[in-house]
């Protein structure tokens, strides 16, 4: 199994959380983003930074998926593609996204995009908090500890 992030929108906190886990966990990790990354010192991590533009990170990152790879993203299309290709994906908040939940989180992004071009004004997510930090933390213990898949 290997960890991949989609790190361009990442919370550093959540990358930190990510950087303990693949050492304690002494798996793989990859952070994907469109700029330089700052990474600690390990043979379990590294980066990979690709070009500017639209989906370039997500196409990276499915690209080299293994069916059973684990993908932090907040991205919903990207994690259906994950989905898709028999790995799996959690957002940074903690939701593991799964083939039963990702059809209504594309409904619902789908619907809010709608929304917004035709000039209703939708409020963003809320903002990032230590419970967040907390259900990403346990989350990802709980797939780790669970084992490959």
């Amino acid at each position: 199994m290997h960890i991949w992030v989609d790190a361009d929108a990442c919370p550093g906190v959540i990358k930190d959380i990510l950087f303990r886990a693949a050492e304690r966990a002494q798996v793989s990790m990859t952070l994907v983003a469109n700029k330089l990354l700052r990474i600690p010192a390990s043979k379990h991590v590294r980066s990979i930074q690709v070009p500017k533009g639209i989906d370039v990170a997500d196409a990276e990152i499915i690209q080299r998926l293994a069916p059973g790879d684990l993908v932090v993203t907040a991205d919903v299309p990207l994690a259906a593609e994950v989905i898709a290709r028999g790995a799996h994906a959690i957002n940074p908040r903690g939701e593991l996204y799964t083939p039963d939940t990702i059809q209504e989180r594309l409904a619902l992004r789908d619907y809010l995009d709608q929304l917004r071009s035709s000039g209703v004004q939708t409020s963003g997510p809320p903002p990032f908090d230590h419970a967040d930090r907390k259900r990403f933390a346990d989350q990802l213990d709980r797939f780790l500890r669970a084992g490959p898949r």
